[in-house]
């Protein structure tokens, strides 16, 4: 009989955890991607910084990992693969031609069509590598669930961890500890366990939390600490989930649904927000530029993936008619139609 993560019932209860507590998770990760991707408030911070990516994509990969759908048939599942190969293919591809003008961190001195593939397959750079390495999980992960049917949950869970040390040790392709994230997600959804029965929100959980960061030791996701440090983060920000004001909450939804089309276009708006910089110069903390530099890139990524619907690029990019989740309340709509004008004001 063919494993199965969750029965019709409980994968349905699993869509509306999603809905709720996964995607406001998603949010507030995405955001604090690009407040650090942010090269000015980078600079500044470099502790918190590194603080915050010692939990924040280990975080999305056991997302990742719980979500994936791998009782879907074999075509079904490699167009989804396909489909979030192209746009990373060509993103990643834009970005390495970026960098050879631009300045940036990851700077490239020459493309090449060599140095194009090298960077699609095997390293990518920029914050594609995310959408790379969750592509080879997923292939592998869903392979073996076809493969390995029969064994039990502890054998087969064996099997993808070593198959994922394989490809770490023999190829430059994947970081362990990246996969070993994504396995606990797996692990989770394998064992038919509730995300929120695992991820228990906890308001003393910031304890360990602040003793854990106070040591730069501790500040490496490959460590035990850096997997504390990640669960505690989950389990606090999950608390505080239920003292976030209605209207938020729902807008954090939102965002966590569109994640991916703010991942593929936030390089394109965290350069240019560069521009505002010297607007800022007043406020030596970098915060009111942080605030306006993450609305820009935010509502820049939505518009612009909203913009690729619109005029039908969507179909070719996604293999869909829509990138933008539009499943939006009037209450939200009206608030991202407020965010819009405000930046309009502050910019102009």
């Amino acid at each position: 009989m063919k494993r199965q993560c969750y029965t019709k019932g409980e994968r349905s209860d699993r869509r509306q955890i999603r809905i709720n507590q996964l995607d406001y998770l998603k949010c507030t990760f995405i955001l604090l991607m690009i407040i650090f991707h942010l090269v000015y408030i980078g600079d500044k911070y470099p502790y918190l910084k590194q603080v915050v990516y010692t939990f924040h994509m280990p975080a999305f990969f056991i997302i990742s990992g719980y979500l994936l759908n791998v009782d879907k048939g074999v075509r079904s599942f490699c167009n989804a693969m396909l489909w979030m190969f192209i746009p990373y293919a060509v993103m990643e591809t834009g970005y390495v031609f970026m960098s050879s003008v631009l300045p940036v961190r990851e700077k490239v001195e020459e493309v090449s069509l060599n140095l194009i593939l090298y960077k699609v397959f095997v390293t990518p750079i920029g914050p594609y590598w995310y959408l790379h390495t969750l592509l080879i999980c997923s292939l592998v992960y869903y392979t073996l669930n076809r493969l390995c049917e029969q064994l039990n949950r502890s054998s087969y869970l064996l099997i993808l961890g070593v198959c994922f040390w394989g490809i770490t040790c023999w190829t430059k392709m994947l970081s362990l500890a990246n996969a070993v994230y994504f396995i606990a997600g797996v692990t989770i959804c394998q064992s038919r366990q509730n995300f929120l029965s695992v991820f228990q929100p906890s308001a003393i959980a910031i304890i360990p939390f602040i003793l854990l960061s106070c040591f730069p030791e501790n500040l490496d996701r490959s460590t035990l600490a850096g997997v504390v440090i990640t669960y505690v983060t989950i389990s606090f920000l999950l608390f505080l989930h239920e003292y976030i004001p209605s209207g938020l909450r729902k807008i954090s939804y939102f965002v966590g649904r569109n994640t991916f089309p703010i991942l593929l276009f936030s390089p394109i708006f965290t350069i240019l927000s560069r521009l505002f910089i010297p607007l800022f110069l007043f406020d030596t903390s970098g915060i009111c530029f942080m605030c306006v530099a993450v609305c820009f890139v935010v509502l820049g990524c939505l518009s612009l993936a909203r913009l690729a619907d619109k005029i039908g690029l969507s179909r070719f990019l996604v293999g869909k008619e829509c990138l933008l989740n539009t499943d939006l309340s009037h209450e939200i709509t009206f608030s991202l139609k407020r965010g819009f004008a405000l930046l309009k004001d502050i910019l102009l």
